[in-house]
């Protein structure tokens, strides 16, 4: 931001713009950086996972040197960096060992998103482009499974069979059960 006073907006784009994309290992070559870059982060959660990927991917990751102490068993067996509890603890307990908060939790909720949509709306879904299945799904979600009926099926197989001619915007989902039952009348 300038330090020009009154104006709270800028006209002009940011100086120093990047043309290409950051490479950790473009000028260095050392053992650290190799090492680094085929570290495998595993025994955290997704938000942790991401994390510490994040720092490995732009240099920011600061490897142990030493064996840091165990939170849980007290005793200098964790290995990697930012992390708090070793693997042998984390795995018993079932947590992150970098936050720890319970990993089965989410890997539950995790199943139950993937697991939403049954598997013949599956695999109708499967053949539509991403923003048209997005968009079915983001319909699912708003009335749930349960509420879905025969006439909302026999709607998305004939979305799915007339992919390439008809273009979908939110408002299609936008109708009461009354407008379906029309149409089905009407067949």
């Amino acid at each position: 931001m300038s330090s020009s006073k009154g104006s709270n907006s800028r006209s002009r784009p940011q100086k120093h713009q990047n043309k290409t994309a950051f490479k950790n290992n473009l000028h260095d070559t050392s053992k650290k950086t190799k090492f680094l870059n085929s570290l495998e982060v595993n025994g955290v959660c997704q938000r942790c996972k991401d994390v510490l990927e994040w720092k490995i991917k732009y240099k920011k990751y600061k490897p142990l040197t030493v064996p840091a102490k165990c939170v849980a068993c007290s005793l200098k067996s964790v290995k990697y960096a930012y992390h708090i509890l070793c693997t042998k603890c984390a795995t018993e307990k079932k947590v992150c060992a970098k936050c720890c908060i319970p990993i089965h939790n989410r890997e539950q909720t995790n199943e139950n998103i993937e697991t939403f949509p049954s598997s013949e709306i599956k695999l109708q879904l499967k053949d539509l482009p991403e923003r048209k299945r997005r968009t079915i799904l983001r319909y699912i979600n708003k009335h749930g499974e349960d509420n879905i009926t025969p006439e909302i099926k026999a709607y998305i197989e004939e979305l799915v069979s007339n992919i390439d001619t008809i273009s979908l915007d939110d408002d299609d989902f936008d109708y009461s059960n009354e407008e379906l039952n029309e149409s089905s009348e009407e067949k």
